[in-house]
């Protein structure tokens, strides 16, 4: 059999096949053994009439389909194997007309690994941006640390106040008539939290313990439960009991306790070293992100589409994973958000075809530069997972496939292919531009704060 190999657009190739006009009749031949029991012809049992009355009855073609089944998957796989071609989708395959006698002519398209050009990815130029931590944002988290520190202090001599965390028992109506998840007992609530519809925790204010008291609020016009938006309510509540947060005082002593630090001032310094070593960690990231993006947009490569649609149902398959690891699932998620599957791949098919882009790009580096994975490295990769998992190296490899080592494998090339790009980049650091600060109208800074519009927890 004589086939011919044509490039088409992008990475479509196309393969012509001439098959000898004997070799078609011995695949027909084959394929009249093979499927004779599936024709009923009369005067002959099952599967016992004679090729030729069968082609007389039902058309000379009737074994052409399959003697091409018999015949394509050789002659598809010989040329792909002498060719050194990688497919990367099933063939499309198309028939000329087949006359008695005659070669039989036969092709098929098929995508197949794109060519990678690699532009510049050694030395190329990168901006660091690198972010001093302010005073602000360490009072912010010395704060944060304070609070985890705070204290519940019962309150027994004074009324409710803005801050305070209340417990109450309370039962709402609408025109005298209670509605469903608008009663509750010993529910707790902070003053100022929002966590009720508007009204209803200012009215709370002043009101001492066991005091009850008839609040009138009105439900918010984009209320979730239809029977109530817009709707004017009253909640009779009865105060239980008065609680506030005591914070520590930020001192020596404070250090001591949440610390191995004696003083304020050491520890204060060593929250900021930390916090100044997570931002480099972080700008350092961003920077390593946007030159992996550089690298991959100097490449050249035209990605076939069905390569692009693989990688998008992996990714669609790894988020429905995730998805079902906190109790939903693909098919819930697009409910709740009006979406299609059609539109969701629209939506990410972009995303998927840069991280195999990126992937491409990353592998022909690996090739160009001869980066191997050493035993030892791998090792080390495989005890990081081994530890996280709780369980020993030796476990790890005997548990896993030659698949499953392979991806850590993978991943090491990886890791150093990353490696030397960050190594051998022109980094250029600079400080981050702080955006000056915008001068507050007058009308702004007395305005009230707008009420939130959420809902009370018993409807949550």
């Amino acid at each position: 059999m004589q086939y011919t190999v044509e490039k088409q657009s992008g990475n479509k190739i196309k393969i012509s096949f001439t098959v000898p006009a004997s070799d078609f009749e011995e695949a027909a031949q084959k394929a009249y053994i093979k499927t004779r029991g599936r024709f009923q012809v009369q005067g002959f049992r099952k599967g016992k009439a004679p090729r030729k009355l069968i082609e007389r009855m039902y058309g000379e073609t009737v074994f052409h389909d399959d003697a091409l089944e018999i015949l394509f998957p050789d002659a598809y796989i010989d040329a792909v194997e002498k060719e050194d071609i990688h497919p990367v989708d099933r063939p499309k395959v198309d028939v000329e007309p087949v006359e008695k006698g005659q070669d039989v002519k036969f092709s098929c398209e098929v995508f197949v690994y794109p060519e990678i050009k690699l532009g510049e990815y050694k030395g190329v130029e990168i901006t660091r941006t690198l972010h001093a931590v302010t005073k602000e944002e360490l009072d912010a988290r010395l704060k944060q640390e304070q609070k985890q520190m705070a204290r519940s202090v019962e309150v027994t001599d004074r009324a409710v106040m803005d801050g305070d965390e209340v417990n109450l028992d309370y039962s709402g109506s609408v025109d005298g008539v209670k509605f469903g998840g608008g009663t509750a007992e010993g529910q707790k609530l902070v003053i100022g939290s929002k966590s009720f519809i508007p009204g209803f925790e200012e009215q709370l204010i002043g009101m001492n313990i066991g005091e009850e008291k008839d609040l009138a609020v009105t439900f918010p016009a984009e209320y979730h439960a239809e029977d109530l938006k817009g709707k004017d309510a009253v909640f009779h509540v009865k105060i239980n009991s008065i609680s506030h947060e005591e914070l520590p005082e930020l001192d020596d002593e404070f250090a001591a306790d949440v610390s191995e630090f004696e003083t304020l001032k050491e520890y204060t310094a060593d929250l900021k070293k930390k916090m100044q070593e997570t931002a480099d960690e972080q700008a350092a990231s961003q920077a390593k992100q946007a030159l992996v993006q550089k690298v991959v947009e100097n490449a050249e490569i035209d990605i076939p589409d069905p390569m692009v649609e693989d990688k998008l149902n992996d990714q669609l398959k790894e988020m429905d994973w995730r998805m079902q690891q906190q109790g939903l699932n693909m098919k819930k998620y697009l409910e709740l958000t009006g979406q299609t599957e059609a539109q969701m791949r629209d939506m990410y098919r972009s995303e998927a075809r840069n991280n195999l882009k990126t992937e491409l790009v990353v592998s022909e580096i690996i090739k160009a530069e001869n980066i191997e994975a050493t035993p030892e490295k791998v090792d080390e990769l495989l005890k990081e997972y081994a530890e996280a998992m709780g369980k020993t190296l030796e476990d790890i490899k005997k548990d896993f496939s030659e698949n499953q080592l392979g991806y850590f494998e993978n991943r090491v090339k990886t890791n150093a292919a990353l490696d030397l790009l960050w190594d051998s980049a022109a980094v250029k650091d600079e400080k981050e531009k702080k955006e000056p600060a915008k001068k507050a109208d007058t009308a702004k800074k007395t305005a009230p704060k707008k009420a939130s519009a959420k809902k009370p927890k018993a409807e949550e």
